[in-house]
């Protein structure tokens, strides 16, 4: 079965072949997955802020850089070249990381970025993908590859069972009277199960692009609702996108529960993903609970 990651690499061998503007750029993770003989893929070594500061260099040149790591080394280690080579010189780059918030805890808190989506959220302009299943990840990373403008997409290795139409705006993929889901990317199967468990009659929206926010589309669905109540579910920090909830609903009264990596809490044991997810309150049982309370509260 392919992965998101796989549906990458193969997307960008083939777009590279195809187009003399794609260029990728790495740090060593996953260099050997694409054609070592072409020399618009380089490899910089370990060292993230120079791959940030190269692929500013060739976006300058006009051509169109794909930058690629561990979600923590791709955006938090390099966050300062990424705001000044990228952000204010004004180019456009497509940077995809690997690992998510927690995919693989052997590797311990080096490899664990949460916060990543909420640091691109401090920058302005920037595109913002959450793929759930492998087939939406190459429409995604097609378009971003046409575009000239900056875009972040998130891969994991958690993933829903099926794909959703993918785009700037929100799917729905259930209607309901007593309030609103938003369920980001890999989130979606979990959140379709805590609602079944405890029966809850809500709208369950989908997303797989999350910046820009498609404020009208969730406005549209909180105002046919009974209930101005919206939960939101992100695989990564908890409350990432409920300044934009609160925003897009400031002219409703409204509730907002937020569930996601909770801020608060600082794991030390390896343990599993699943093991993360459970003490996050991020498997179906702790989002069941958090459906229960908030919608029949």
């Amino acid at each position: 079965m392919t992965t998101m990651r796989q549906a990458f690499v193969e997307t960008v061998n083939d777009e590279i072949a195809a187009d003399p503007r794609i260029t990728v750029v790495t740090a060593v993770i996953s260099s050997n997955e694409f054609p070592q003989e072409n020399e618009r893929v380089v490899d910089v070594g370990i060292r993230e802020q120079t791959m940030v500061g190269v692929a500013s260099g060739l976006a300058l040149a006009g051509l169109r850089p794909v930058v690629h790591s561990y979600a923590p080394f791709l955006v938090e280690r390099p966050y300062e070249q990424i705001k000044l080579d990228i952000g204010h010189q004004d180019v456009g780059a497509v940077f995809v990381s690997i690992g998510a918030s927690y995919d693989d805890p052997v590797w311990g808190r080096t490899h664990q970025s949460p916060g990543d989506v909420a640091l691109f959220d401090t920058l302005p302009g920037w595109t913002v993908h959450v793929p759930g299943h492998p087939d939406e990840v190459t429409p995604l990373l097609q378009q971003a590859l046409k575009d000239d403008n900056r875009v972040y997409m998130r891969l994991s290795l958690h993933e829903n069972t099926q794909a959703h139409p993918v785009g700037e705006g929100f799917t729905t993929v259930r209607h309901g009277k007593r309030g609103v889901v938003l369920a980001v990317g890999p989130m979606l199967d979990r959140v379709l199960k805590a609602v079944d468990s405890e029966n809850a009659d809500v709208t369950v929206l989908y997303a797989a692009t999350v910046r820009p926010f498609d404020a009208d589309g969730l406005r549209t669905a909180v105002q046919n609702t009974d209930h101005a109540d919206v939960m939101v579910v992100e695989p990564y920090l908890e409350g990432t996108s409920s300044h934009l909830v609160s925003e897009t609903l400031q002219q409703i009264p409204h509730r907002v529960r937020s569930a996601g990596v909770k801020r608060h809490a600082e794991l030390r044991n390896y343990g599993t993903a699943e093991d993360h997810d459970a003490a996050h309150d991020l498997d179906v049982v702790g989002l069941g609970s958090a459906v229960r309370s908030f919608f029949r509260g």
